[in-house]
């Protein structure tokens, strides 16, 4: 793992924390705090708040590993990183969403639009994956 890895995997994790709390702290917060019964206090939930900074570097650094073991491409390809993206959230946020729904009495729509904005956001990792070019060796544009 060099130098590069480490800086892409903190920038997606950067990344990914953001788009997390667009999503989740502000664009599905009037959902969850519907349903507030089936999740935890805030106290409860501030008390824990220290794990959401791991989970979010293993996200980046997990994603930049996947994207590095890919073969090389040339130059930047936002239309592979988008891909890369779906398929992440594919085996992640996706089916996690769906079997939250069939756990817990969580409406329909709260889950679809989980699913829908989660997806974005992992094809935006995706892309931004692409463009960081986490398999590039040097910083100069490779010739």
């Amino acid at each position: 793992m060099d130098k590069r890895f480490w800086i892409c995997g903190i920038v997606v994790a950067m990344a990914a924390l953001i788009c997390g709390v667009l999503v989740h702290a502000l664009l599905l917060r009037a959902d969850y705090q519907a349903l507030a019964a089936l999740y935890r206090t805030p106290d409860q939930a501030n008390a824990h708040a220290a794990w959401v900074l791991p989970a979010y570097l293993m996200l980046g650094l997990a994603m930049t590993w996947l994207y590095r073991r890919m073969p090389a491409s040339d130059g930047v390809d936002l239309a592979r990183g988008a891909r890369f993206g779906v398929a992440v959230a594919l085996v992640s946020y996706v089916p996690w969403h769906v079997l939250a729904f069939v756990a817990q009495p969580l409406p329909l729509s709260l889950m679809l639009r989980q699913v829908l904005l989660d997806l974005v956001s992992m094809l935006l990792l995706g892309m931004l994956l692409a463009w960081l070019q986490p398999h590039r060796r040097g910083l100069a544009t490779p010739p």
